[in-house]
């Protein structure tokens, strides 16, 4: 058995390993059940952000997509009880994964605040997948080997432990620190959001016009950044 299959054997024997796998399962699955439930009764997903909102333009469309909201809704709150129970939760977890890596693109492409949740629960989601290696590897184009699962040459005992929830508190705050510098400007969750970073932004009288393009004219956010764009060109040329 090589190197890699006997950690990751040592991984799943581990009791704070699998700690960690249900605790997963159960909030992934958390976060699709209130989703699924308001798409099922046929309310909007996040009411609270305003239509005008890049983000919020997208929840209108598909909120007036019909039966097809309520097959989304469906779709996770099936997802998320085949999570919870252990005989199904591969399958939840195959189901799971391209939710929400299509969901986190979304967040990205639109300048979402909630981006560092969604980035976490893709991690979270690609965890589970690798957890369940030993029953994946099957249908994966390798070469198989036969492998004793019982078998550990040289065990990493506490340092595994440390070396990956180590490694899990770092990829958190790189993704909680580099997300704050990740975009020069946001529209944020609200106009009142979008207008507050305004104050420390290097061009504020810019940042103003790009939350006035947002929320007051409607326009799409990639039209917004090109007048966000062609103010500062004006300030600085206007400077000189």
């Amino acid at each position: 058995m090589n190197r890699i299959e006997e950690i990751y054997y040592e991984a799943k024997a581990d009791k704070w390993f699998k700690g960690f796998a249900v605790f997963c399962r159960i909030a992934l699955a958390a976060s699709f059940i209130p989703a699924g439930i308001v798409k099922i009764m046929g309310e909007r997903f996040a009411a609270g952000l305003p239509s005008n909102n890049p983000l919020g333009h997208y929840l209108d469309a598909l909120y007036l997509t019909g039966y097809y909201y309520t097959f989304i809704g469906i779709v996770q709150i099936v997802t998320a009880i085949l999570l919870l129970v252990p005989r199904t939760s591969l399958l939840g977890a195959l189901m799971y994964f391209p939710i929400i890596l299509n969901i986190c693109v979304l967040t990205y492409a639109t300048r979402f605040d909630g981006t560092r949740l969604i980035t976490m629960m893709v991690l979270a989601s690609l965890f589970l997948l690798i957890w369940d290696y030993d029953r994946l590897k099957y249908i994966l184009p390798f070469k198989q080997q036969k492998t004793d699962s019982h078998v550990l040459k040289k065990p990493l005992g506490k340092r595994l432990r440390i070396i990956f929830f180590g490694g899990v508190f770092t990829v958190l705050a790189i993704i909680i620190i580099g997300t704050f510098y990740l975009y020069e400007i946001v529209p944020g969750n609200s106009e009142a959001e979008c207008r507050n970073q305004c104050a420390s932004s290097k061009n504020p009288a810019a940042c103003e016009i790009f939350c006035d393009c947002i929320y007051s004219q409607g326009q799409p956010l990639d039209s917004c950044l090109v007048t966000f764009d062609k103010a500062q060109d004006i300030r600085k040329f206007d400077a000189k």
